[in-house]
């Protein structure tokens, strides 16, 4: 990638920005930092959408959205996966104080499990042939040992490959499939079974057995 360096590539300047909930944020590296005004930067040579964070990146943060510099020491809670979705307590202050310090922020929390959490598929390709069928197909990604380059196809990282395909038309779910493979066909005799009226949106998620669809990749068909 021209004009950037190989140190952003090797994972410099890595940050996160969202809205302070525990479920939406994007994790995004920048190459330089230019102080506007005291206490302001200007960020330029954004890589967005990092560590599978690109399905949740809206076109712009508002203003007052949080801002963290990550420097590598923030590692993902452990708990076990029955724990997912129920509230649980937290005190967060200096290590060398007590628990029961000022200091300290007491917190009720219920986390989704993002971290066993599918990333979304890629490269979600739709072409329509001449009987009106839509050929649908996209390339998996992992969370698990994905970096590789040598092998053909990253891990799967799953108990088995599965993908939730959904058509939406006015807002309206027409149809929900599950498909084992990265490609599926909308036949004519399907798009008549769902009522299918132009433009329609299409989103294919992974499903993962344990925490269920993931992020989705959407395409919309205008024709």
């Amino acid at each position: 990638m021209a004009g950037v360096s190989a140190a952003l590539l090797s994972g410099a300047n890595l940050a996160a920005i969202g809205d302070g909930t525990a479920e939406n944020w994007e994790v995004f590296q920048f190459q330089t930092a230019t102080l506007v005004a005291p206490g302001i930067y200007w960020l330029s040579g954004r890589l967005r959408g990092q560590a599978g964070s690109d399905a949740l990146m809206p076109q712009v943060w508002p203003a007052g959205s949080r801002f963290v510099l990550l420097d590598g020491r923030p590692q993902q809670i452990d708990f076990s996966p029955n724990l997912r979705r129920v509230a649980q307590h937290f005190r967060i202050g200096p290590a060398r104080r007590g628990y029961d310090d000022p200091s300290y922020r007491h917190l009720v929390q219920a986390f989704q499990g993002n971290g066993l959490r599918p990333l979304s598929p890629c490269h979600l390709s739709i072409v329509k042939r001449a009987d009106s069928s839509f050929d649908l197909s996209w390339i998996r990604r992992t969370r698990l040992d994905g970096d590789a380059w040598e092998v053909p196809e990253v891990p799967l990282g799953e108990e088995s490959e599965r993908y939730l395909i959904r058509i939406t038309a006015g807002g309206n779910i027409l149809r929900e499939q599950q498909v084992d493979a990265p490609g599926w066909t909308y036949s004519p005799a399907d798009q008549d079974t769902d009522g299918l009226t132009l433009p329609f949106e299409v989103s294919v998620a992974q499903i993962s057995a344990v925490y269920g669809p993931g992020l989705v990749q959407t395409r919309l068909v205008a024709g």
